[in-house]
Formats: C-alpha cells, sequence, structure tokens
C-alpha cells in the first residue's frame, strides 16, 4: 500500500507539472541523464567482458621502451602543432587573421572543453570567441573559420581513408562495418560541402533555413561575404591530411614501444575506424568507443587481446591525454570563473578513470599480504567493489558538476572519501589516495561555485522510492532465491545466502552465481534492472535544478511603498510593488528591488529603487549575493542607459532591447503640417459623436463592468492574453483605486479607455492599460491620448511617458545579437506589431530613451527569451 502510495504521489507531481510540457522543459537534462546512465552501461560491459585481459596490460606497457615512448610524446606536440596550423590558415582562408599563439590556445581549449560536451568535436567550436573578438576578428569570421576547419577534418580521414580501405579491400582485411561507418563519414563530408554551396549560391538549404528561421540571414549574408581563398584551402587541407598521419605513426610507434612486431596496414586501418568513432561519439570524444573499435580491428590483423589492448592505451595517451593535459594547464595558468568549474569536473573525471584502472590492474602483492593481516578479506573485496562503483559514477557526475549544481558537488564530495578509505583498504595503493585526496582538495577549494540547488519535492520522491524499491525488491530477491529450484543454479539457498545474493544483484556488484537456464538468467536480469533504474531515477531527482519560490511578505511591500515614496523615480517603479513580485530590501533600508523568479533566474525589474547610486550599487551586490547562496542567476530588465555604468563596474554586462518615449507636454501640439493626421484623426471622432470622460477613484462598480467589457473584447479580438511584470492586468481591485478615461459616445457606450497610474518621475504622468472595442472608430486611441495630455497638464505634469518599443533604435547593430534583433524588428512579420507600436507612438513626436537587458554570462542570453517569456505570465 505505500508503494503505491509512493506511486500516485509520483504520477499525481507529473500531472500537475502537465506531463508533456514538463519533459519538455527539462528535457536537456533528462537526455544528459539517459547519455550518462547509456555510458555508465558501456563502462560497466566493457569493464566485465574485458576485466581478464585489462589485468595483464599494465604490466605489457610498463615494458614500453623509454626512447620510442620519448619519441611519440615529441610527435604529440608536433600533432598540436599541426593542429593549430589549420586552424591558423583557417581564419587567412576566410580574410582573417589570428596569431599562430592564438591557434595553438584555441585548439587547446576546443579539445579540453569539447571531452565534456554531447558532440563536442563540433560543439566545441562554438567556445572561446571572445578574445579573438577582442583583437578585431568578427564572430562571423570565427565562426566560418571554425566551421572549415571542423569540414576538413572529416574530409582529409576521406582523402586518408579511400586508399587504405580500397588496399585493405584487397588484402581481405575490411569487413562490411568498416565501410558503413567510413560510407557515412563520406557522405557526412558531400552533406556539408552541399550546404555550404547552396547558402553560398541561395540555393534550397539556403531558402529552407530562410521559411523555418528568417532571423538567419543575419548570419547567412556574412557567411556567403566571407568566401574563401581556394590556396589557403589547400593549405588547411595539407596540414590535416598531414595531422593524420601523425595518428597513423602513433599507432605504429606504440606498437614498437611495446615490443611487438609493427603492422602498417594495422596502424592505418586501426587509425581510420578510430577517428571515424571519434566523429560520430556522442559524448566523451569517444572514450571507450575508441579503445574497444581499436582493439578489436588490431585482434583482426593477429595481435593477441591484452597485446591489442595495450597498444591503443598507449596511443591514446599519445593523441588523447597529452593534448588534453595541456589544455586544463592553459586554465590552469588563467585562473577564472571557467577554471572553477572545469578543473574539479576534469579532475574528478580522471580520478574516476583512475578507480576502474586500479580495480582492474593486479594489487602489489607485498602489500596485499600485509592488508590482509589486518582486515578480513571479505573487506578487501567489498573495498574494491566500493572503489569501482565510486569510479563509474564519478565519470557520470564530472559532467553535472558543470552546470554548477551544488548536490553534484556533494557526490564528488562522498565519491572522492570513499575511493580515498577505499584505496587504502583494498591494497593501500597510497598514490591513488594521494590522487584522491588532490581532488577533494580542489573541491573544497571552489565549494562557492557549486551552489543551484536540486529540487526539494523530487529529492525527497527519489530517496522514498529508492528506500522503497530497495525493500520490495530485497524481498523479492530473498524469497525468490529461497523458494528456487536447486536446478536453476545448482544451489539449495538458505535464508542468508538468499539476502547475499539479492544484494548483489540489486547493487550491480559481481557475483559467483552461474544460472544454468533462461529462466535463471531472467531472475538475475529482473534483480539488476530494478536496482538500476531506481538508482538511475535517485541521480536524476538529486541534480535536477531547484527553483526557489519565495512567497511574497506583506511587510516587505509596505516597506517598499515608504521607499518609493522617499525616493521613487521612475515611471515603473509603480509595477515594483506590484502583486507578482518579491521585494528585496538592502540592509540599509533605504533602496528595494522588485524581481520574479523564472527557471533559476530571478528576474529584476529596472534598478532598484534607492537613495542613491552608492545605495543602489549596494542593493545590487547584496542580491547578487542572496542570488548566489540560493543558486539563482540574475538579470536585469529595462534598465536606463544613465545607469550602465554601475552596473559595468560590477563586471555585469548589457544588451539594448529597446526604447522608451516621453513626450514633452509643454512644447505638444496639433497645430502644423506634421502633426496633420494626428489632428484629422482626433476631430473625426469626435464629429462622430464621441467625448472623452474622466473618472476619478473611487470607481463605482458599474464602469469596471463596463469596462471590463471592454477589455475582455480587446483581448478576444487581438487574440493576446494577460502579462504582467513591467505592465498591469485587468485588476478590478487596483482600477477601482485610480484615474479611468473612457471614450463614450452619446449613448454612454463605451468604446476605448486607458487607466492613469502613479509615475514616481518628476513631472512625469503615464498609464497602463489602453484598450477598445472592435466597433471603436478610427483614430480612438490617438484621440484618448490627446485627452490624456490634456489630463495631466490640469494635474501639473511637464511630460508623459508613452510606454517601450521593444526592439527598436537599433541604428547601427554591432553585436550578433543586436544584428539579429535589427533584422527580426525591421524584415520578419512575426515582430511587425513591435514596429507598428513604435510608428503609433512616434506620431506624438517622443524624445526616445534607450534600455537595456543586464547579465553575467553570455551563455544566459541563450536562456533570456524562454526566461522572460515565463515572467511575464500571470
Amino acid at each position: 500500500m505505500k508503494a503505491l502510495n509512493i506511486s500516485n504521489t509520483f504520477f499525481s507531481f507529473f500531472k500537475e507539472r502537465k506531463g508533456i510540457s514538463f519533459l519538455r522543459e527539462n528535457d536537456k537534462i533528462i537526455r544528459q541523464f539517459i547519455l550518462t546512465i547509456f555510458f555508465i552501461g558501456i563502462g560497466i560491459w566493457f569493464i566485465k567482458h574485458e576485466r581478464s585481459e585489462l589485468e595483464q596490460v599494465k604490466n605489457v606497457i610498463a615494458d614500453a621502451g623509454i626512447f620510442w615512448v620519448l619519441f611519440g610524446i615529441a610527435l604529440a606536440v608536433i600533432y598540436i602543432l599541426l593542429q593549430a596550423m589549420m586552424y591558423f590558415a583557417s581564419f587567412q582562408a576566410v580574410k582573417s587573421k589570428i596569431s599562430f599563439k592564438q591557434a595553438v590556445i584555441l585548439f587547446l581549449k576546443r579539445n579540453f572543453v569539447s571531452v565534456f560536451l554531447p558532440a563536442g568535436g563540433i560543439s566545441s567550436l562554438a567556445f572561446f570567441t571572445k578574445p579573438l573578438e577582442k583583437n578585431g576578428v568578427k564572430p562571423t569570421q570565427i565562426h566560418f573559420a571554425s566551421i572549415l576547419y571542423g569540414f576538413v577534418g572529416i574530409l582529409s580521414v576521406v582523402i586518408v581513408g579511400v586508399p587504405a580501405l580500397i588496399y585493405s579491400l584487397f588484402k581481405g582485411t575490411a569487413g562490411s562495418g568498416e565501410w558503413y561507418a567510413f560510407s557515412a563519414i563520406a557522405m557526412l563530408s558531400i552533406f556539408i560541402f552541399y550546404i555550404y554551396k547552396s547558402i553560398l549560391n541561395k540555393g534550397s538549404v539556403y531558402r529552407i533555413i530562410l521559411k523555418f528561421s528568417p532571423s538567419a540571414e543575419v548570419f547567412m549574408d556574412d557567411f556567403r561575404n566571407n568566401r574563401i581563398d581556394k590556396k589557403k584551402f589547400w593549405q588547411i587541407v595539407f596540414y590535416s591530411v598531414l595531422v593524420e598521419f601523425v595518428g597513423i605513426a602513433h599507432l605504429y610507434i606504440a606498437m614498437i614501444a611495446l615490443g611487438f612486431a609493427p603492422s602498417l596496414s594495422a596502424a592505418v586501418m586501426g587509425y581510420i575506424i578510430s577517428v571515424i568513432f571519434l566523429i560520430v561519439s556522442p559524448f566523451l570524444r569517444g572514450l571507450g568507443a575508441i579503445e574497444i573499435s581499436m582493439s578489436f580491428i588490431l585482434m583482426q590483423f593477429g595481435f593477441e587481446n591484452v597485446n591489442a589492448i595495450a597498444i591503443t592505451f598507449l596511443y591514446r595517451f599519445f593523441e588523447f591525454w597529452i593534448p588534453l593535459l595541456l589544455g586544463a594547464s592553459l586554465f590552469l595558468f588563467g585562473a577564472n570563473k571557467l577554471l572553477m568549474r572545469i578543473i574539479p569536473s576534469f579532475l574528478l573525471f580522471a580520478l574516476g578513470l583512475i578507480n576502474i584502472i586500479s580495480v582492474l590492474t593486479p594489487a602489489i602483492s607485498e602489500r596485499l599480504h600485509t592488508l590482509e593481516n589486518i582486515i578480513p578479506i571479505s573487506a578487501i573485496k567489498a573495498s574494491n567493489y566500493f572503489v569501482i562503483t565510486a569510479g563509474l559514477f564519478m565519470l557520470a557526475n564530472a559532467a553535472f558538476m558543470l552546470k554548477g549544481l551544488r548536490n553534484a558537488w556533494w557526490s564528488a564530495v562522498f565519491l572522492t572519501v570513499i575511493s580515498i578509505v577505499g584505496h587504502l583498504a583494498k591494497a593501500i595503493d597510497y598514490e591513488e589516495a594521494i590522487i584522491a585526496i588532490i581532488v577533494l582538495i580542489s573541491l573544497i577549494a571552489t565549494r562557492k561555485e557549486y551552489y543551484i540547488k536540486s529540487n526539494s519535492h523530487l529529492r525527497s520522491l527519489g530517496l522514498k522510492t529508492v528506500l522503497i524499491s530497495i525493500a520490495a525488491v530485497l524481498a523479492y530477491g530473498v524469497i525468490g532465491f529461497y523458494f528456487l529450484d536447486k536446478k536453476h543454479f545448482n544451489i539449495d539457498f538458505n535464508w542468508l545466502e538468499s539476502i547475499k545474493y539479492s544484494i548483489q544483484n540489486y547493487f550491480l556488484l559481481s557475483s559467483d552465481l552461474v544460472p544454468l537456464d533462461r529462466f535463471a538468467r531472467r531472475f538475475l536480469l529482473s534483480i539488476n534492472i530494478c536496482g538500476f533504474l531506481s538508482f538511475g531515477f535517485l541521480i536524476f531527482v538529486l541534480i535536477r535544478p531547484y527553483t526557489i519560490k519565495k512567497e511574497a511578505v506583506e511587510d516587505d511591500f509596505e516597506s517598499a511603498k515608504k521607499i518609493l515614496d522617499q525616493y521613487g523615480n521612475s515611471s515603473l517603479d509603480y509595477f515594483k510593488t506590484y502583486s507578482d513580485k518579491i521585494i528585496f530590501i538592502a540592509n540599509s533600508k533605504k533602496a528595494f528591488l522588485a524581481y520574479r523568479v523564472s527557471d533559476n533566474f530571478a528576474v529584476v525589474l529596472e534598478n532598484p529603487a534607492a537613495e542613491s547610486a552608492p545605495e543602489m550599487q549596494q542593493c545590487i551586490q547584496e542580491f547578487d549575493s542572496y542570488c548566489y547562496s540560493n543558486g539563482l542567476r540574475s538579470i536585469y530588465y529595462r534598465v536606463p542607459e544613465e545607469n550602465l555604468e554601475i552596473y559595468s563596474s560590477l563586471h555585469k554586462k548589457s544588451l539594448f532591447i529597446g526604447q522608451e518615449g516621453v513626450v514633452d507636454l509643454s512644447s505638444f501640439t496639433l497645430e502644423g503640417s506634421a502633426k496633420k493626421s494626428l489632428r484629422n484623426a482626433v476631430n473625426k471622432v469626435k464629429e462622430k459623436g464621441f467625448k472623452a470622460v474622466v473618472h476619478t477613484a473611487p470607481i463605482k462598480d458599474g464602469l469596471l463592468q463596463k469596462i471590463k467589457a471592454v477589455s475582455d473584447e480587446w483581448l478576444a479580438g487581438t487574440e493576446r492574453s494577460e502579462i504582467i511584470f513591467s505592465q498591469g492586468m485587468f485588476d478590478w481591485e487596483e482600477l477601482k483605486q485610480q484615474t479611468i478615461i473612457t471614450v463614450e459616445n452619446a449613448e454612454e457606450k463605451i468604446v476605448a479607455f486607458l487607466n492613469v497610474i502613479p509615475d514616481y518621475a518628476e513631472g512625469e504622468g503615464t498609464y497602463d492599460l489602453i484598450r477598445k472595442t472592435n466597433d471603436a472608430p478610427n483614430g480612438v486611441m490617438d484621440f484618448i491620448l490627446v485627452e490624456l495630455f490634456s489630463y495631466l497638464k490640469t494635474q501639473g505634469c511637464t511630460k508623459v511617458n508613452l510606454g517601450f518599443a521593444t526592439m527598436s533604435g537599433i541604428e547601427q547593430a554591432d553585436t550578433f545579437p543586436e544584428k539579429s534583433m535589427k533584422f527580426a524588428y525591421e524584415r520578419i512579420k512575426f515582430f511587425s506589431h513591435f514596429k507598428s507600436l513604435r510608428d503609433f507612438k512616434e506620431k506624438f513626436s517622443p524624445v526616445w530613451h534607450n534600455k537595456y537587458l543586464i547579465y553575467t554570462h553570455d551563455y544566459d542570453l541563450l536562456q533570456v527569451p524562454i526566461v522572460l517569456n515565463k515572467a511575464v505570465k500571470p
């Protein structure tokens, strides 16, 4: 019954989050979770099937010739320099230029982060562009050169691979699998070249991209303008082919270094197939897949299992680990925020590999004999299980640590402590224990970088699910083993044996059970699957990010209103104490800001309201600390240009997002040729018998009912819904206390209305809702605003704020986001209502003021559209 309750709780939670919507919102972490589980499974499979061979590999590698190993290391340096030459020539080919030093750094950094990214060989090409941009290289040139580098890297595999595969076909050593894999790479190269030509000539691919993503024209136009220098292109191909030859040489040298008869055919085929796996690998740069595939190819050429694996491991040291370690050293010597996340993650990943290799290689006999006199053999075996299990989970946890998740950090600490104790308890492996201690120190030193919380509701649900599943599956296993017929395992199980084997199979530990028939195998498999799924679910719920949901406090709103009465200076200040906001008050009580939480972002409306600029800056700093401790990232929406210096001093970045129009009432007039259309519109409304009526607070319920009907009709007619955050919605109680201006006919039918709201800017008035019926006369909006101007003059106002015109006002777009915004505003039909709104407000000759979005990291911009879309919904 308790298990049923947990199940109902889970499905109720899934239903409350609207199932499909929940999966859509979290599909990225779910995909990462599935990939992680998949690679853990591959690791377990590889270890179980190759354990006996792996135990002998260490001794084989230990006997490698030192001269040839050093020669391989020197060749690895040449490999890095050739990769840098490819980047260097790629930029020259697109009529740009970077220094050779920049090219080396770019390769090493991208190569390093590619290990931790899905499809890392491709996705890493988008990283580390800022240093090049600062040196005057356009973003489109960087991306074009990077694409060219990646394309030629694939093309050179085809160039070298075709002769190799043809030769192997005649020799009879190439199987159908190799040809299928090679054909896929050849087709990929042709497809990439076809896309390039189509974009260059505005062909079918170009038109399809524009159809589904019109804003991409900004990038594609720049892409087309970066014509390729053919001479430089063939230089890139030349360097890339040399890279392939170096790879083949590395594999050949590995054979010689380990004392085996070298085979050029085996080196060529092993290298080509391994590179194909590297290209198609979705995660961890082919780690595991390359080792298996290359070992298999080498065995086809007559190498024994142990020897093939040893050659592969030495080759991977030359080609994979040396560039990776050099890339890590770059971050080590240039410490920054990225370093603080990547280095501990990398060290944890490396420790995971060390754990696995340490368990699979023979222990030092003298140490093991000494240990057997201190602790029982069963404890030593258990330590081995704990160390290898911790190693497998470290490989997965390393990827999640890059997200800054606090639970991932705690998991890393827990797994590292297990490794320290386990290495000492399994064979007094103090070398591995020292490495684990170094990892633990790095985790403690960077603990502040891991602050994003996990979902407490899901965590509780996951723990309960795992505990109940453990109890249920162990009961199932114990009872099952106890009552199984002896013929299935050739064992007549007692209760203790039943408990022992149930625990071993639930936790995926090795056991000496030998199933004798299909039923026995399926019984063990059912216990394995239950354990695997329950712990997989636990990992997911522990790592899923937490969204803070702080309740609004009435006292905070009262304090905020007092601060506004003293220091308010903005037309948006009224919305800072709107019911949708959460209030953050500075310690000095002389400043506050208003925000909403969307995903893991705190979206702040404009600036803090503050006594002075220093108080404003202090409030921002305190709020940043609050966000940090609660796992949030802050962004500031619609910040005035005059305040950018405050945010810049706090190392924040800005993005232009539009302009706000303010009309000078002292100079506004309907006279003159420039105002002819506006004057005619106002006069036509009057001629049709309509008039403006000003209703002061408190507003009667009857009038509210009438304007509610107008509002509903307007929302339905424009197919819109209420939005909030930087504006209000139709709130009966709020409107009851405000001045309402209506446009009515002779029968007192209301065809349009607006509400006047408090404006804290000195001498300024403004409005919020402005809505009309479908049958309202043309020009009614012009008419009601002119009447608003007249009313505000009687109230002593000297200017009126017309509100925000999104995306408008970009005269010279410099960055790619600004170019995209300008293009969308001017040419995409979907955004035409923004342009119409700007044109409507332009009739009143306002002065336009620039507004900005403030953010901290560039990758925040990728999430901003979704975050803001959620923030403005009631």
